[in-house]
């Protein structure tokens, strides 16, 4: 028996569920209702589509076979009814329709619905700061914003720009601006660090430095206090606690919350923090309504607790899963791990499950294995350090996480969606160093990174290495002082150890070359705890071995060597 279907929201989880939903049933009455006139586009192509990577707006909403998805296209080629330009403005759960107004003509009507799908998306934060409203200021809310900025730019009226929020769109934004269009651009976030939350202290120092080298000015602990009229309406600058920068382009990237008001006012369970609240089938409180996309509260894989993740990816399975079940296919939505990756220039970042901080705040007996391998074969042409931390607990040996760091290619991808895919299924160490990767030297080494990545935290959760934390080296280098019985064995070439000899000292930095520790042990105080120090961590970790092996067990590890210092942008090390 044919039902109505209505779908408020038109960008990702309704077309997708929609879509699904006539492919499925195709004699039901599908009707899509959005409030703009631009749908089913890929909201996180926007800063690409700035940046001119993506040279036209329409081809975020174009198909794959280059169609336009538009009304006339889900009409036509999909049979799904769109309300354009139509907003949402009550649910009547009890006679299970829809009131929506048309936006241009005032005109309202209801829709009656068997099932209601909310997918309704996130809005922009607006910073509660005066100048919000002046022209220049822009949020990332949509695609007509984009084409604006792009525009704007374009006709050559941007030269000085301010992004404010250091997240994965305020990032992006900021790449956008600065590396085609070579505007001068600062990146403000008020957190400690950038992508916070996101990845640990020293993943994002290691993405600072590299934006800054490509000429983003990055003020972390700091964000915009007002900005600045010029007098006739148009915004001159951003006012902060620390300094004023010129500006004449402002975007807001301060991150985004769910559009839940709908569901609120229709009675159905919404979290204090606005997303809405759905089983694993991704039914409301009320089994008529499903929710999906980046108004729900989605669950942690991991913790358990409910957890925001506004990515298109999700949207579209969700919305997926909702048109199985409204079908009557039993389809669940298990939760997420919370992986995300992005590009900034050259470089790339990643990251799936919980970060280092966020594990112990759960209450795990957290570590982390910090490795700095090749992306492929070491031998191979253009191969590159790739810098990867593996979350585990003790306790259990469980994986909670990995982050990497490293050049922009695929190398970061694989192993962050491997990862992603193990940690789903509650995977252990020892399963990170067993899983097979597929090995060419062009893609890979031949023990491949996420192996090695197990094999270290393997190795730490068995007592058989110890490492020292990093915060804590880094501290000691700014005051030797405050551990006066450590120094420093650099295992590298004779080379790159004379510098940092030089400077501290051989009594605090003692350079014996990785070949020549079994013939020279013998050199080394008995009264000194060693920082066993190479490039990547490996050698340190044989040489930990052997001196244990004959009694001199006060040393540590620095996990991922010199490769991780040297991205981290302590030039004070040789100052």
């Amino acid at each position: 028996m044919s039902k109505k279907i209505v779908i408020i929201g038109a960008v990702a989880a309704g077309p997708k569920a929609a879509s699904r939903l006539k492919r499925l049933r195709p004699d039901w009455d599908v009707t899509m209702v959005d409030q703009d006139n631009l749908i089913s586009y890929g909201g996180c192509g926007i800063p690409y589509y700035v940046s001119g990577d993506v040279s036209d707006e329409s081809e975020l909403r174009a198909t794959s076979f280059h169609v336009v998805r538009d009304a006339g296209f889900f009409e036509y080629s999909k049979g799904v009814r769109v309300l354009t330009r139509t907003r949402a403005l009550a649910i009547d759960r009890e006679k299970k329709q829809v009131q929506v107004r048309n936006l241009d003509s005032g005109e309202e009507q209801h829709l009656p619905y068997d099932y209601l799908m909310l997918a309704t998306g996130a809005k922009p934060f607006e910073l509660p700061i005066a100048g919000m409203k002046l022209d220049g200021v822009f949020t990332i809310a949509d695609l007509h914003k984009a084409i604006e900025i792009k525009a704007r730019i374009a006709q050559g009226k941007v030269s000085r720009a301010v992004v404010i929020g250091g997240g994965a769109i305020g990032i992006e934004m900021a790449e956008a601006l600065t590396d085609l269009w070579g505007i001068e651009t600062t990146l403000l976030e008020l957190a400690p660090q950038l992508l916070p939350k996101l990845v640990d202290r020293h993943f994002a120092a290691m993405l600072k430095k590299h934006l800054e080298d490509k000429g983003v000015a990055v003020f972390t602990r700091e964000s915009a206090a007002e900005l600045l009229d010029d007098g006739q309406g148009r915004v001159c600058g951003v006012k902060t606690a620390q300094r004023t920068l010129e500006a004449d382009l402002v975007i807001v990237a301060a991150g985004v919350r769910p559009r839940s008001e709908l569901a609120k006012a229709a009675g159905l369970d919404v979290a204090p923090w606005g997303g809405i609240r759905v089983n694993q089938r991704l039914q409301t409180t009320d089994p008529a309504i499903y929710a999906a996309g980046d108004c729900i509260a989605a669950t942690s894989l991991i913790t358990g607790r409910e957890t925001f993740a506004p990515l298109g990816s999700l949207a579209n399975r969700e919305g997926r899963v909702v048109a199985d079940n409204m079908a009557g296919i039993p389809s669940l939505f298990r939760g997420i791990c919370g992986s995300f990756i992005m590009k900034a220039f050259e470089r790339c970042i990643a990251a799936t499950g919980l970060t280092y901080e966020a594990a112990l705040a759960e209450g795990f007996e957290a570590d982390y294995a910090l490795t700095s391998p090749s992306d492929r074969a070491h031998f191979f042409p253009d191969q590159a350090v790739v810098i990867l931390q593996l979350v585990f607990d003790r306790r259990s040996r469980r994986v909670l996480g990995l982050q990497a760091f490293g050049m922009m290619n695929d190398s970061i991808s694989a192993r962050v969606d491997t990862a992603a895919a193990l940690i789903a299924k509650g995977g252990l160490i020892e399963d990170f160093g067993l899983v097979e990767m597929a090995y060419a030297p062009p893609f890979s080494s031949a023990i491949d990174s996420i192996n090695a990545a197990g094999y270290v935290a393997e190795n730490m959760c068995d007592n058989r290495l110890r490492r020292v934390d990093l915060d804590r080296f880094l501290a000691w280098m700014e005051d030797m002082s405050i551990e006066p019985s450590w120094a420093v064995l650099d295992l590298r070439h004779p080379l790159d150890s004379a510098p940092y000899v030089e400077k501290y000292g051989a009594d605090r930095w003692m350079a014996l070359e990785y070949g020549q520790v079994r013939r020279r042990y013998d050199e080394l105080s008995p009264d000194t705890t060693y920082i066993i120090l190479c490039n990547a961590g490996t050698r340190s970790y044989e040489v930990q071995v052997f001196l244990d092996h004959l009694g001199k067990c006060d040393s540590m590890v620095l996990c991922g060597g010199l490769n991780v210092i040297s991205r981290l942008g302590v030039d004070w090390l040789l100052k």
